[in-house]
């Protein structure tokens, strides 16, 4: 059988005690809304806002903290910190867009865990997740091309790279209406830690099964940098 995933060494060297995730699941759907998945987004976003009512407290999460050091090296801010002040602190529900796409977002509000969606068909294996020398391009979800920072963690497919942690993901293996099969992939910096990206997995897993009941998993698979291949 061909291998989906590659790990390089590069990434396995530059981030000691980081991990990444991959869910693939088959027969999924992809719909504009779902009657279920619209009541756990409405449950979720109670519980954020019970769970998260002091804006202090968000900066000392162990998941925020390990990816704010990430985002620091490169003056940035976590964007999925500041998705959940918008609905834990501001009230603002949770963005209705593809029902793919909001199993995903839903787990990282949830998890805090950094997640990368993408069209299994679209993409070349194997993937491999590695380290951006600075001279990688690519074209982002909003259509502009973009020069990955050195230093940033990414993946690649057979074709070019997919996405990185601070520009997320691309346009060519973005999910659409007709996607059927879908590759999750989760990005946890140093700090996270291996239980956390394989419980955050099976999160987006239910969620999506709440929308397509009959959806298989291909793969459901943690991978850390102790690995020698």
């Amino acid at each position: 059988m061909w291998k989906m995933l590659i790990v390089s060494e590069a990434w396995k060297s530059a981030y000691p005690g980081a991990a990444v995730g991959i869910l693939v699941m088959h027969n999924v759907a992809n719909p504009e809304r779902n009657a279920a998945l619209d009541l756990h987004q409405e449950e979720l976003e109670n519980q954020l806002r019970t769970r998260f009512a002091d804006r202090n407290a968000l900066s000392t999460l162990k998941p925020i903290q390990a990816y704010n050091a990430y985002f620091k090296r490169y003056k940035k801010t976590y964007p999925v910190q500041l998705q959940l002040e918008s609905v834990a602190l501001e009230g603002k529900s949770i963005p209705r867009v593809a029902v793919l796409v909001e199993t995903m977002f839903m787990a990282e509000l949830k998890n805090l865990l950094l997640t990368a969606g993408h069209d299994l068909e679209a993409i070349q294996m194997p993937v491999r997740p590695d380290v951006a020398k600075g001279t990688e391009r690519y074209i982002r979800l909003n259509g502009q091309e973009q020069r990955l920072k050195a230093g940033d963690m990414m993946m690649a497919d057979a074709q070019g790279v997919i996405s990185s942690v601070i520009y997320g993901p691309d346009r060519r293996t973005r999910i659409t209406p007709v996607t059927r099969h879908v590759f999750f992939a989760v990005y946890a910096p140093p700090g996270i830690g291996e239980q956390a990206v394989y419980q955050h997995l099976q999160d987006i897993q239910a969620n999506v099964r709440l929308v397509a009941p009959e959806a298989e998993v291909g793969l459901l698979k943690v991978y850390g940098t102790d690995l020698t291949g």
